[in-house]
């Protein structure tokens, strides 16, 4: 199921491109809201969670959204990069990281079946407050280019990614993540988290 069912409720998430939410989506999420008594959550992930959505309002909730465009979440479908808000709205960034998550959904969110357990993560420069060096796929800008890291993540036992790529450009960086996400998808039957991969022995990619 695309929707998560407890025993308050059901779960909707709508998937939020770089974090940035429509006026009239927001309008709407809120109005739905009100009328059906459920609440609503921003995620750590940038996405906009409705919870403890009656069974009886779903189809009404997700009809309402869908009209104006809301994309849900669901299996298989490519993650949305998570990013800083990034250049010109950062006086420390380097680059404009809604920009570049366009372009990284631009050439892979078209993917079917993408396998699961793999997050993506953009920091517009070194400071990496999108939580760079925490994900399984990473970019860092710097004034140089840009870095890429791989092998990331968080949880009970937190593990620092890899560099893979130093000073490259933004062109080099697409092929880069596509390397790493058909390597994924060669190497995984489910969903498996990319530090899981580092150590076979045709990983593309050595740290630098």
């Amino acid at each position: 199921m695309s929707d998560d069912e407890n025993a308050f409720g059901i779960s909707i998430t709508l998937l939020l491109p770089a974090g940035r939410l429509p006026l009239d989506m927001m309008q709407a999420a809120h109005n739905l809201a009100e009328q059906y008594g459920f609440g609503i959550y921003l995620s750590l992930t940038q996405n906009m969670r409705l919870i403890n959505v009656p069974e009886s309002a779903v189809s009404h909730v997700k009809e309402t959204l869908a009209a104006l465009g809301a994309n849900f979440k669901g299996p298989g479908k490519f993650p949305l990069p998570r990013i800083c808000v990034g250049k010109p709205h950062c006086n420390l960034g380097l680059v404009d990281t809604e920009e570049l998550s366009r372009k990284i959904l631009e050439r892979f969110g078209g993917r079917e079946k993408t396998k699961a357990k793999f997050k993506i993560s953009l920091a517009a420069c070194p400071i990496g407050c999108a939580g760079t060096k925490l994900t399984d796929i990473s970019v860092m800008a710097s004034r140089a280019g840009y870095n890429v890291y791989v092998g990331g993540k968080g949880g009970p036992i937190p593990q620092i990614a890899m560099r893979i790529k130093a000073k490259v450009t933004e062109e080099e960086v697409l092929d880069t993540i596509e390397t790493l996400v058909d390597f994924h998808d060669l190497k995984t039957k489910s969903k498996k988290r990319m530090v899981k991969l580092l150590k076979e022995p045709d990983f593309p990619f050595a740290a630098v």
